[in-house]
């Protein structure tokens, strides 16, 4: 069973990871949408935060050192606090490298939807903080989404959020409740309440049945958890629902004590054995499946749906083989009809209706008909052709979605998603795995790739084999150098920082490298285009959008290189 969270339980949660953790330096960070797993990587221990909500804890690990994927955040922690009375924790860094703004680590614990983001800003200096990246996506309207402000749970609006309700507000307000009514109003209305610990400041937990006389006791209680003052005593709850840590005992409730809220947690952690007294072993703080690998799997998936789709609109498009071979017939039944260069004709078809024919007009009318009888054979050889490449793109389509369920839900491990995909490295024709790849790459700010092209015969390798249609494609404008590809998931454009990140390397590995400032041209991978017979590093490209950078030398040196 995962742990509930409530307003104190995330309070006190991060009281203590503030204590832990405050002026530790991060060396990277992980976020595994697939797995939801949240690692914080330092040089002498790994946070993991396992985000899925029906298996979630949070522990405390050795150290382990970074993985492909991992995003190299280079700060250090400044503090970890709550939102008051809500379920968000707030980890502030500071980074280490000069001119780079602050960002934050914010962990939803919201319902069924527990989430984490990297933010980029200070929202009393900047402006809203800007998404930079989201542990996963959803559909909803607050969601975090990459490159958009983030924007925190608005105020529950409940009464007493430092703790100061007097009791006259309580009592008017329970008191004339039916005492099974008590604990839904209380909850709603004041401050640090929730299912977890409203029946014990009720005196219901336990079957005990309320009174007017427990309000009083209730509301002392309450005081006292409410209060910003008051240290924790944590224990392990032995509820109905399983094991739950909470930073206080609730009457009524079974509890042990613990030795911290973490350690609570962590014993509460799910465990392999069926013994609840058994030692849990502490999970591993690497995901089974990585973020590039599941990105893979999931880029084949799609691939396969969209292979399936185009079989069947090319299936339904497909002209009928009978309807061409009659036309044919019919041009070299009325052949003497048809004038020399007519690009047209209209003529009575063997059951008496009129019929408006297309013709080359370069061609004699029996070649005309011989290209009818070609399309004939064409849609007849297609028609015997696609229905199994249909059939066949359906089982693959159905078997990667499969596969793609398995592995986020865990059950799916690396070897197996290797052998489907097969080696990790995308070649280029006729170039053998394992040599050096088209490009050097760079992590941005924001912790996007930046790939940027060796020279101009590898220009064309690195925009058309090694990036994606939506990735951003770059060039200086009016001026030879590399292409360079910013990867970038979508949706909408790119953050300001990191184009302007990926525009600045553009300028520098080009003819404009000198230049005061320097314009960059842009557009979606998608829009640029190979032109017939164009020499190496030649493209044309659509849609094209400018940004003028100063070409900074020591910008290479400031990001991560990653290869």
């Amino acid at each position: 069973m995962s742990i509930r969270w409530d307003a104190l339980l995330a309070r006190h949660t991060a009281r203590e990871l503030d204590a832990l953790l405050r002026d530790a330096r991060v060396r990277a960070l992980r976020l595994d949408g697939f797995a939801r797993d949240l690692v914080l990587l330092f040089r002498d221990r790994t946070l993991l935060w396992r985000l899925h909500p029906t298996r979630g804890h949070l522990s405390v690990l050795p150290p382990i050192g970074p993985a492909e994927g991992d995003l190299a955040v280079k700060a250090r922690i400044v503090r970890v606090a709550s939102i008051p009375d809500d379920r968000v924790l707030r980890f502030s860094l500071a980074p280490t490298g000069a001119g780079r703004p602050p960002t934050s680590l914010v962990v939803e614990l919201l319902g069924n939807q527990w989430n984490a983001a990297l933010t980029e800003g200070d929202p009393e200096r900047d402006g809203p903080e800007i998404v930079r990246h989201v542990l996963w996506r959803r559909d909803t309207d607050r969601a975090p989404r990459v490159g958009h402000p983030y924007h925190p749970p608005p105020p529950l609006g409940r009464r007493g959020v430092d703790g100061d309700a007097a009791l006259e507000e309580w009592v008017s307000l329970l008191g004339p409740l039916e005492p099974e009514q008590r604990a839904a109003a209380l909850v709603t209305a004041f401050a640090w309440t929730s299912p977890l610990n409203a029946p014990a400041l009720l005196g219901l937990a336990g079957g005990a049945a309320a009174t007017d006389a427990s309000l009083e006791a209730g509301h002392a209680r309450w005081c006292l958890m409410a209060d910003a003052g008051t240290a924790a005593t944590p224990v392990v709850l032995e509820t109905d629902a399983g094991l739950q840590p909470y930073p206080f005992p609730l009457d009524g409730t079974p509890h042990r004590p613990a030795d911290s809220l973490l350690a609570a947690i962590a014993a509460c952690a799910p465990s392999e054995g069926d013994d609840p007294d058994a030692p849990v072993e502490p999970a591993t703080a690497t995901a089974p499946i990585g973020l590039p690998l599941m990105r893979r799997l999931e880029g084949a998936a799609r691939r396969a749906a969209r292979r399936e789709e185009h079989l069947e609109a090319e299936l339904a498009g497909l002209e009928e083989p009978d309807a061409l071979r009659r036309i044919g017939d019919l041009i070299l039944a009325r052949y003497k009809q048809i004038p020399p260069g007519a690009a047209s004709v209209r003529l009575t078809d063997f059951e008496g209706h009129p019929l408006e024919l297309e013709l080359d007009p370069a061609e004699p009318p029996h070649e005309n008909a011989a290209r009818y009888y070609a399309r004939a054979a064409k849609a007849e050889r297609a028609r015997e052709r696609i229905p199994a490449l249909l059939e066949e793109a359906r089982t693959e389509r159905a078997r990667l979605e499969a596969l793609v369920t398995q592995a986020r839900e865990g059950d799916l491990e690396v070897e197996e998603v290797r052998e489907v995909l097969g080696p990790d490295r995308p070649t280029a024709r006729g170039q053998a795995v394992g040599r050096a790849l088209p490009y050097r790459a760079y992590r941005s700010s924001g912790g996007l790739e930046i790939r940027v092209g060796r020279g101009a015969r590898h220009n064309d390798d690195l925009t058309f084999h090694h990036s994606s249609p939506g990735d951003v494609w770059l060039h200086a404008r009016d001026s030879a150098g590399a292409h360079v590809v910013l990867r970038w998931p979508g949706p909408g454009n790119p953050p300001a920082r990191d184009l302007a990140e990926a525009a600045t390397l553009a300028a520098l590995h080009s003819r404009a490298r000198t230049s005061g400032s320097a314009p960059v041209d842009w557009t979606l991978r998608k829009y640029v285009r190979k032109p017939r017979k164009a020499p190496p590093g030649r493209v044309a490209a659509d849609r094209l959008q400018t940004v003028f950078v100063e070409p900074d030398p020591a910008l290479p040196e400031r990001l991560e290189r990653l290869r």
